[in-house]
């Protein structure tokens, strides 16, 4: 390697901190923006029962009817949490472009989750376990997938049980997000202006003793208490896992 190339090795790291410092500027504009535009076109409303916002490690778990969700979830935290909260994001989703990439990433801190089957980038839970224990909270959506049907909440997966029992110490806040699906419309590119509710409620933890299914089955009872009683049907009941 002789002089010249010392010199080009020398130099290039130098630009490294001047762009990673503009991008952070980026990303704190484009947040701005994001939270702004969610409170213009949904008049998005926070409401606590039973529970408030802490500065405690919380893992939010909320039902699922939109790439929307945790965007609308994260926008209704207040300032201090919401720098704490990585919400979980499907990385085929979040990866696809450039631009998504970025929001995801640099705006959101996502941890992105691999969602087709592959086996590559770990186990889910593992991954949000560590993400627990390194001190994070999380927004996660316990049906796995998007609810893009009838039912007003589609069976939970297994995860929730397995996070709560690896984390006994991180509080559990069920969370339902009311009306985003028709706002957001699966196809439709133009969002509807709607007015929308984020409903956080009491915290649960997973008693001592208690098996996968009891705790699976309260934790979805807790969700669906939540919503407004305009809502609530027995066809909402009878989709339990």
């Amino acid at each position: 390697m002789n002089e010249e190339d010392n010199n080009k090795n020398d130099s290039a790291p130098a630009q490294a901190p001047e762009s990673t410092a503009l991008r952070r500027g980026l990303a704190i504009v484009a947040g701005k923006l994001i939270i702004g535009a969610a409170g213009l076109l949904t008049g998005v409303r926070a409401i606590w029962s039973g529970t408030s916002p802490k500065a405690e490690q919380t893992l939010y778990f909320a039902n699922h009817t939109s790439h929307g969700d945790f965007v609308l979830l994260w926008a209704t935290l207040p300032p201090d949490l919401r720098a704490l909260t990585r919400p979980v994001a499907g990385q085929d989703y979040w990866e696809a472009s450039k631009l998504r990439n970025f929001i995801g990433k640099d705006v959101f801190n996502a941890l992105m989750i691999r969602r087709d089957g592959s086996g590559q980038g770990g186990n889910p839970v593992d991954q949000m376990k560590d993400a627990l224990e390194g001190g994070d909270s999380l927004i996660m959506f316990p049906e796995g997938t998007r609810n893009t049907g009838d039912d007003i909440l589609l069976p939970l997966k297994s995860g929730l049980f397995h996070l709560a029992r690896a984390c006994p110490n991180v509080r559990l806040v069920p969370v339902w997000i009311e009306n985003l699906k028709r706002v957001l419309p699966k196809g439709t590119l133009v969002p509807i202006p709607l007015a929308c509710t984020v409903r956080f409620g009491t915290p649960i933890k997973l008693e001592e003793g208690e098996d996968k299914n009891t705790f699976i089955a309260r934790a979805r009872t807790a969700m669906l208490d939540l919503r407004p009683e305009y809502d609530r049907n027995d066809k909402a009941e009878g989709a339990a896992s």
